[in-house]
Order: C-alpha cells, then sequence, then structure tokens
C-alpha cells in the first residue's frame, strides 16, 4: 500500500471512531492530518482545558443513567490516565483551571497538559480500544474544549 493510501486509511480510521470533529469534540479530517504528517522524532505535548457539563450527555440509546459531567469525566480519566503512561506519555499538569491572567477572559474548569515522546505514541493511544471505548465518556462530560498541540 503506498504512503499516500496508509494515509487515507489511517484518516478514515480516526474519523470513523471520533467522528468528523463537526461537534467539537474530536479532532477534524485535517487535524489528524497535521499530527500525522508532524516530524516523527519530536515530542509533542497537548494543552487540554476542559469545560464541564452538569449533567452528562450521551447519545440516545448510550446511556441510561443521569450522571453528573465530572462523573462522566472521571469515568474517562479512569482509562485514559493508565493509558496515557502506558504509551510513554506523562501528565505534566492536571489542576482546576483559576482565571485568565492576561489576554481574553475564558471560562474553564479544568487544565490538563500531557507530552508524548512523538505522534506514534500519541497516536498509539487514540488507537488504543479501551482508550477509545472510554472517549464517549469525555465527550458526554463536556460542554466545550480546547486542546492545542506544541512541539515539545
Amino acid at each position: 500500500m503506498s504512503d499516500n493510501a496508509n494515509l487515507d486509511a489511517t484518516l478514515d480510521r480516526l474519523v470513523a471512531w471520533y467522528g468528523d470533529g463537526a461537534n467539537g469534540t474530536a479532532p477534524n479530517r485535517a487535524q489528524w492530518h497535521a499530527l500525522i504528517q508532524r516530524p516523527q522524532d519530536q515530542a509533542i505535548t497537548l494543552i487540554n482545558f476542559f469545560k464541564m457539563r452538569d449533567a452528562a450527555v450521551y447519545p440516545a440509546g448510550n446511556r441510561q443513567e443521569t450522571i453528573s459531567g465530572e462523573e462522566a469525566f472521571a469515568r474517562y480519566a479512569d482509562v485514559s490516565v493508565p493509558t496515557v503512561e502506558r504509551v510513554g506519555g506523562k501528565f505534566l499538569l492536571l489542576a482546576p483551571f483559576e482565571f485568565s491572567f492576561l489576554g481574553p477572559e475564558e471560562d474553564w474548569d479544568l487544565v490538563a497538559i500531557g507530552s508524548y515522546p512523538n505522534a506514534a505514541a500519541l497516536l498509539s493511544l487514540l488507537e488504543d480500544s479501551g482508550y477509545r471505548a472510554a472517549y464517549p465518556h469525555r465527550s458526554a462530560a463536556l460542554a466545550r474544549q480546547k486542546v492545542l498541540a506544541c512541539a515539545a
């Protein structure tokens, strides 16, 4: 299979698993492409900003019980934190958001900064079946999110 065919197959698989990014719960195809195409020997750090819902919102038929956004996010974190570490990543910070110190005011609940030795390690997290199974808890938990990628 050619490199372009492999790239397209990987992009198709990620979009099928996580969605097309239109609702803000996952990267869009161009963002997935940027991750895959970055230098493979370069570390990557993700700065995550999370705003929780009061009550988690699961797709129809997915969850019957009513739980808080924080509880849904905790269910995601119970799987994601050890999986991040297993693939070679580490958390540099996991803390409540306090205030905007410079620039426009923003309103977040939690900031998480995770670092990975390379894009392959991050992709192995995102391709992990247990992580993918837990990801709907993240989507249900969050009213909105912002994730910034930095070369590290």
